[in-house]
């Protein structure tokens, strides 16, 4: 039955006043306007849907039947323009972030506490997955903000990149090589020590992989972790040099159990960015959460 459903918006106002001339006072229309809506859609329905006695009206039994139901649906879009309003003024929502563990931890921290002193009612859900994956996941819709190291070997297409910070990777070592730790070193003369990295499916171990390459070394990580914490655990205890982001490991450095290798060549410094998909609207709150990395008071 395809009926207009301004019918039915005549007849919520009709049936709710019980009266047509207040229903075409509500509506702005002529009173003429509300009495023909009503029987075009008795017609269209093919039932009675008011008793009319003089200046007196009620619902038939059909006509409350339906009154139940059209009223109903009317609190659900009064419920629904409400919580559209509170999301278009940040009065509630949520967002969806992808990050890994070491951006949310070392970086976004500070974001996620201000964020929510500002706008305790917004949710915040955090996917924490490598950077490549949660850049999937920001493609097909499954979080609304990814928060990455950037790279070069990704696909970018049809997302919107701002560069928020600066990383700088070193190298660390533990007390067990402390000999090194004065020294001038070639990344060639790493191929004598073990090698702490993380996985594969990283951003750091993919720029890690091409630097290596790059100075024609040959070295096979002897651990491949998905944890920078750990990483680092494992190399105060001297299981090897790792390769890390340095804002990861400044408390470690100022109380001397790590250190870091002077290494002779450069190490290229990386970004980390905030993407959206330029194919998907972001709502209120995820554009508010995107603006604060403009504010230079955070970190």
């Amino acid at each position: 039955m395809d009926i207009n459903f301004e019918l039915y918006k005549v007849f919520y106002f009709a049936a709710r006043h019980l009266n047509f001339s207040t229903a075409a006072e509500k509506l702005y229309v002529s009173q003429s306007a509300v009495s023909q809506s009503i029987k075009l859609l008795e017609k269209n329905l093919n039932t009675k849907l008011f008793f009319r006695h003089a200046k007196n009206m009620k619902l038939t039994s059909e006509g409350e039947t339906l009154y139940k139901h059209i009223e109903q649906a009317f609190n659900f879009i009064k419920s629904g323009e409400r919580a559209l309003f509170e999301i278009d003024n940040l009065m509630q929502g949520e967002i969806h972030i992808g990050a890994s563990d070491t951006i949310c931890k070392y970086f976004l921290l500070p974001y996620f506490k201000k964020f929510h002193e500002e706008y305790p009612n917004i949710k915040i859900h955090i996917t924490n997955r490598p950077s490549p994956i949660c850049v999937d996941l920001l493609k097909s819709g499954s979080i609304d903000i990814a928060v990455v190291n950037l790279s070069n070997k990704y696909n970018y297409k049809n997302l919107n990149i701002k560069s928020v910070k600066d990383i700088q990777d070193v190298f660390i070592a533990g007390e067990k090589f402390r000999n090194l730790e004065n020294k001038v070193v070639k990344l060639k003369e790493l191929e004598k020590y073990p090698i702490l990295s993380l996985e594969k499916n990283s951003t750091t171990r993919t720029f890690f992989d091409e630097l290596i390459k790059n100075n024609d070394i040959s070295i096979s990580p002897e651990f491949e972790l998905d944890s920078i914490d750990l990483l680092v655990e494992m190399t105060k205890i001297g299981l090897g040099i790792s390769f890390v982001m340095e804002d990861a490991i400044k408390n470690d450095l100022n109380n001397g159990t790590i250190f870091k290798l002077n290494i002779k060549e450069e190490i290229k410094i990386r970004s980390i960015g905030v993407v959206t998909n330029n194919r998907l609207p972001l709502a209120p709150a995820g554009k508010k959460f995107v603006q604060m990395f403009e504010k230079d008071n955070i970190l």
